[in-house]
């Protein structure tokens, strides 16, 4: 009978390893549909775009789905969504989130990140 140890045929696996998100490249996306363009999207899409930010990629979106809380922006791979972003709110949402990695909480949809006080 053979007893398998550490050093026989068997190959040791290691599981991969998960990137950490200052590895990976983030993408906001700034909604360009119809109820965020009235609430000034385009604007807030510029300001991100001019923002410059390292490893952050910026992108117009079509409708994420939140019209009445617009205009909207989702952070991937974070899966971070704010609501009612406007142009002077980018430069919090660059340097506390995509560059310090701490969401802006007061810029977060509330029906995507229920916030509860007690």
């Amino acid at each position: 009978m053979e007893i398998f140890s550490k050093t026989s045929q068997m190959p040791e696996t290691q599981p991969p390893q998960p990137q950490t998100t200052s590895d990976q490249s983030r993408c906001v996306l700034v909604c360009q549909h119809q109820s965020c363009l009235r609430n000034g999207s385009q604007e807030t899409l510029k300001a991100f775009e001019d923002a410059d930010i390292p490893n952050v990629k910026v992108e117009a979106s079509g409708c994420l789905g939140q019209c009445n809380i617009g205009p909207t922006v989702r952070v991937i791979p974070d899966e971070t969504w704010y609501y009612r972003v406007q142009p002077e709110d980018v430069e919090a949402i660059a340097s506390q989130h995509l560059q310090g990695g701490k969401p802006v909480q007061e810029k977060l949809n509330p029906r995507i990140h229920p916030q509860f006080n007690f």
